[in-house]
């Protein structure tokens, strides 16, 4: 006899591709709304907080990635569906990459002890608002798949779905902005720091940047499955 699965994503995949994909952008999206918080702790000098939510952060990353390999491995070979496997597994990545993204800033800050430069302060809380933002469009970006699958990717749904996506878009390049101005703000102030922070700090702001570079991307996995 063969043992049947008892994990519920097996159920999900056999009933739709995009199920597994939503519940796991739902669990990514949690993730990335800790960042604010994670810096609270930091600008609180509360060392204790950022362990805490840096726990929370792994944890959830930890979910994404048992999510992600379970898809990857249980997929069906074909699909009746006018979205191509390959795609499906390129959204996937490109949302797991913004909770590991997420854990990479988590790390640093649970490594080092940093202080955060008056100078950059506003910048990047201008940075980390945008970031949540960007992320909450990408997830409800997500969850208009099933309905788009229903009406063939054609009409009203298709066009609200193309809104979506001209919104990240915008969104991505107004965060690119906000990194030049934060990282110019650090430039100016690198004199006053110690080099080891310095490099720390552009490395953070970079793996900051990235989560909006990886929501774009995801429009982009979406545009696809528009044209095709």
């Amino acid at each position: 006899m063969v043992a049947m699965s008892t994990n519920p994503l097996s159920g999900l995949l056999r009933k739709s591709p995009f199920k597994p994909i939503q519940q796991h952008m739902r669990i990514v999206y949690s993730c990335v709304e800790l960042l604010p918080s994670l810096f609270d702790g930091l600008y609180e000098r509360d060392l204790e907080k950022v362990r805490q939510v840096s726990v929370q952060i792994a944890t959830l990353e930890t979910e994404t990635d048992l999510i992600k390999s379970h898809y990857r491995h249980n997929m069906p070979k074909t699909l009746l569906l006018p979205v191509d496997r390959k795609d499906l597994l390129s959204l996937i990545h490109e949302q797991d990459a913004l909770a590991d993204g997420v854990e990479k800033i988590s790390q640093i800050l649970t490594m080092r002890d940093m202080v955060i430069p008056g100078a950059i302060k506003a910048g990047l809380d201008d940075l980390l608002r945008r970031t949540v933002e960007i992320s909450q469009q990408a997830l409800i970006m997500i969850e208009e798949l099933d309905e788009l699958v229903h009406v063939g990717f054609s009409g009203k749904q298709h066009d609200k779905v193309t809104l979506m996506i001209t919104g990240v878009r915008k969104s991505e390049h107004n965060i690119d902005k906000v990194l030049r101005t934060v990282n110019r703000a650090l430039f100016d102030i690198e004199q006053e720091l110690d080099p080891i922070s310095v490099m720390f700090w552009y490395k953070i702001i970079e793996e900051i940047g990235n989560v909006s570079d990886h929501a774009e991307n995801m429009a982009d996995c979406l545009l696809l499955f528009l044209s095709r």
